[in-house]
């Protein structure tokens, strides 16, 4: 099993569930994250005094895949998370060890 966490824009989460339940990926995990990559932030206006954003708002989905739906889950995230331009985000790929579901205890090789 691998842990497939991805780092996206906050509008592109609903498209990456859809991908990711066609393909049969059913439960994952979906956090609001702050941070930046390359795109370093930007300059906003509030009540007319200009500011520094470092931190921008972005979205974490994390789903644990078979090994063998991996490629296509990494693949399913890129084409439906890619606009073209900085700040689209970042896949990591971990292996995971066990899963244990709490309920009953069943462990997960």
């Amino acid at each position: 099993m691998q842990l497939v966490k991805a780092i996206v824009r906050p509008n592109k989460v609903d498209d990456v569930k859809e991908a990711l339940e066609k393909i049969g990926v059913s439960g994952m995990t979906v956090t609001e994250v702050r941070g930046h990559g390359q795109q370093k932030g930007h300059t906003a206006v509030y009540r007319g005094k200009e500011y520094n954003v470092s931190l921008l708002p972005k979205m974490e989905v994390e789903v644990v895949v078979d090994d063998a739906a991996v490629d296509d889950a990494v693949k399913a995230i890129i084409q439906t998370a890619r606009t073209g331009e900085i700040g689209d985000g970042r896949v990591f790929v971990m292996p995971v060890e066990q899963s244990f579901r709490i309920r009953t205890g069943e462990q997960s090789v």
